[in-house]
């Protein structure tokens, strides 16, 4: 999707769990088409977030401690104007630390 009335929304997450919640709403709420969403890890290093959360929180010994929690979940995803409000919101509702937004050129 690219017009001249294109934003792109991006939304830190602490948890993968978080952000994978936000992109099923983004795509049965929302009509998002899956791919306009993009998510990356924000540190350097591949990440499962900042918390552990789901299946990074435990296992059958006891707390999980060998996962890579070195940096927020970053999803962006690109919306028409009319749906700006929609998304930052279903962003909001499913757990994102912060939400911004950019025209595309």
């Amino acid at each position: 999707m690219s017009d001249s009335s294109t934003t792109t929304i991006t939304a830190l997450f602490r948890t993968r769990e978080e952000a994978d919640l936000a992109i099923e709403h983004l795509v049965q709420k929302n009509g998002v088409p899956r791919p306009d969403i993009f998510v990356q890890p924000t540190a350097h290093e591949n990440s499962g977030g900042t918390a552990p959360s789901g299946g990074d929180r435990y296992h059958e010994d006891g707390p999980r401690e060998d996962g890579k929690l070195t940096g927020e979940i970053e999803v962006s995803v690109d919306v028409a104007e009319g749906e700006i409000a929609a998304v930052q919101r279903t962003l909001g509702d499913t757990g994102a630390i912060h939400v911004s937004g950019r025209p595309l050129t």
